[in-house]
């Protein structure tokens, strides 16, 4: 299997866990209401059970933010509050 075969393998498998991750990122955001940038990524990284890109993890964000589950702190950036 080549590089590029891998590369394709694990972008497949974490298309199929955008949902697991996507549901944590909501259940962490719910019980917490507003986090930092780097403690939700904390608390992600602890909680999900498969090795995950921090890229992938800001994708998952942003798709939340455009479909208004999170939005950024208008007077802090690097915080997220949950709206749902």
């Amino acid at each position: 299997e080549t590089s590029e075969d891998t590369e394709k393998t694990l972008e497949d498998v974490f298309r199929d866990r955008e949902y697991q991750v996507d549901a944590s990122i909501v259940r962490t955001m719910k019980a917490r209401k507003r986090l930092s940038h780097t403690d939700l990524m904390g608390e992600l990284l602890s909680q999900l059970r498969f090795p995950a890109q921090i890229s992938d993890l800001k994708k998952r964000i942003e798709s939340l933010i455009e479909r208004e589950y999170l939005e950024r702190d208008k007077d802090a950036p690097t915080f997220y509050n949950y709206l749902a």
